[in-house]
């Protein structure tokens, strides 16, 4: 089975949020086992490296299989590019995928390098609790797409 790691910055506060990840968590077990993974915030103290680098550890800790960072200067996929993505990596028997959403100011260089690939859902910016969610539906879908399922249709 497919595993699915969505490794964030941060907590979700918010119940709707929650809700919303537990919705597409239960979707996803039919195809693959999603986990969210959160990462502690460094504070902001106004310099974007020192920020960067002091989430750096936490995020770099729980990565694992392929990794996909999540960034607006990444290669955008459609929905079916994503799921031709999963499907053909895993095929190659690689089973695990790690996606990370950083911090409000990105992620550090050290974890650009140690992602595999780079992917965008366009050059809108998102609230980061916004963004699992997005990322957690186009996991389904894509998931959906690949176990020819009508949700996509």
């Amino acid at each position: 089975m497919i595993k699915l790691n969505v490794v964030a910055v941060g907590k979700l506060k918010e119940k709707f949020w929650v809700d919303a990840i537990a919705e597409y968590r239960k979707r996803i077990g039919r195809y693959a086992e999603l986990n969210v993974i959160e990462c502690p915030e460094g504070i902001d103290e106004g310099n974007a490296e020192k920020l960067q680098k002091a989430e750096e550890g936490g995020i770099l800790k729980k990565l694992k299989g392929y990794v996909v960072l999540l960034a607006i200067d990444g290669e955008q996929l459609s929905s079916e590019d994503l799921a031709s993505f999963i499907d053909k990596t895993s095929a190659r028997g690689i089973s695990e995928f790690s996606f990370i959403i950083g911090g409000s100011r990105g992620v550090s260089e050290e974890i650009r390098k140690r992602a595999d690939k780079a992917i965008s859902f366009g050059k809108a910016t998102y609230p980061h609790q916004l963004m699992r969610v997005i990322l957690s539906e186009q996991l389904y879908r894509a998931m959906s797409i690949i176990n020819n399922s009508s949700y996509h249709k």
